[in-house]
Parts: structure tokens; C-alpha cells; sequence
């Protein structure tokens, strides 16, 4: 068992991320600003922000996951929370796992990132702010800090929730697609890779993804 701390814990992916987690027995956490409409069992939930927060949420936790969106409130502020964030996480000798966005992945090897340029104007700049993030992770992060930076298929949210498979393919930075050239992943199966990854203790001070 893991004692898992999630941040944005009810939104889209957190949400999914957090019933992944406690089916599998581990001890998890959640801060959000509202409640959560069907609360998990099992699951600690607390109400708050960023920042204000986190110290009572990530105390003890040997891994924290950053599902926030640099959206509403956040925008513009997110990647600072995170700087923070980060350096707390580092404190406690704890695991970072952040859930970025697609737009920091690459369509081949060696390409510009999405977010460098190929991204609906209504989206570009909390995909630069998230991508500027990780950027920091890879430049300025403490050395001893253990993170991840987790980057889901191009249609994943809400509006594309699609079915869980039970199955997805781990990659890298640059973009997963299919046979048929589209890059897709449900909520639930994205949060098997990540909880997936968790468990194995693998890709630290790595940039993956996951699609099918």
C-alpha cells in the first residue's frame, strides 16, 4: 500500500485517478475546492486550494499527484504553485507525479512540442503554461527530487470519456497514435497507467505518456 495524495482530486483525470488508486488498496488523499457529488470509500477528502492547502494534504504521502489545470483561478499561477509545490514534495523525500497535457509532446522525435505552436488559440496558454513547467521539472527542479511528468492521448477528457479497456501503451515524449493516426485514451485507463506506473516506481525524472 502507497499513501498517495491527489491534487485536484475530482476533476477529470483526478477523479479517475483516485478510484483507480483506492481499488487498489492504497491510501489516498484528495484537495479540491468543492466536494466531490459521489465521495469514494476509503478516500480522505479535503477542501482547499493550492498552496493554502497542501501541507495538511501531502504530509506523510510518498506520492503526490498533480491533477490540477491551469484554468479559472489558476490560470496564470498554476506553474508557480507547482515551482513550490515541488520543492515541498522534494522536502519530504517524496514521488511527484504531474499530469500535464498533450500539447507537451512531440509528433516525432526531435520535432517542436505541440505547445510551441500547434495548439487551438482557446487552449494555448495553459498549454504553454503547463509545458513551461515542465520545462522547469527538467532545468531547475531540486536534484533530489523524484518526478514525473505525465502526458495523456490527444482526445481524453470529459467530452471523450470513452470505456475502459484495461489496456494502453506507455510512451515517451512524442506523441502515441493508432493505425488508423488517432491518438486517444479513456479517463479509467489513463489512470491504470498511472497508478500502473506508481506501483512499479519506474520513469523518474522522465516525460511519458499513455494512449492506445
Amino acid at each position: 500500500m502507497t499513501t498517495i495524495a491527489v491534487l485536484g482530486g475530482t476533476g477529470y483525470a483526478g477523479s479517475a485517478i483516485t478510484a483507480q488508486a483506492a481499488a487498489r488498496g492504497h491510501d489516498v488523499t484528495v484537495l479540491s475546492r468543492t466536494a466531490p457529488a459521489e465521495p469514494i470509500g476509503g478516500v480522505r477528502y479535503v477542501q482547499g486550494t493550492i498552496g493554502e492547502s497542501t501541507a495538511a494534504v501531502i504530509d506523510g504521502a510518498e506520492v503526490v499527484v498533480a491533477a490540477l489545470s491551469p484554468r479559472g483561478d489558476n490560470e496564470g499561477r498554476l506553474a508557480a504553485a507547482y515551482q513550490e509545490l515541488a520543492r515541498d514534495v522534494a522536502a519530504k523525500g517524496a514521488r511527484l507525479v504531474v499530469i500535464g497535457g498533450f500539447s507537451s509532446l512531440r509528433p516525432a522525435p526531435g520535432a517542436p512540442r505541440f505547445a510551441e505552436g500547434d495548439v487551438p488559440p482557446q487552449f494555448a496558454a495553459e498549454a504553454a503554461e503547463m509545458d513551461g513547467f515542465r520545462e522547469w521539472l527538467v532545468t531547475e527542479a531540486p536534484a533530489s527530487l523524484e518526478w514525473t511528468f505525465f502526458s495523456p492521448a490527444g482526445e481524453f477528457g470529459a467530452y471523450a470519456p470513452g470505456e475502459a479497456r484495461g489496456t494502453y501503451r506507455l510512451g515517451g515524449e512524442v506523441a502515441l497514435f493508432d493505425d488508423n493516426g488517432t491518438s486517444a485514451i479513456s479517463g479509467a485507463d489513463f489512470a491504470l497507467a498511472v497508478i500502473d506506473l506508481i506501483e512499479s516506481g519506474e520513469h523518474t525524472r522522465e516525460h511519458v505518456s499513455a494512449a492506445y
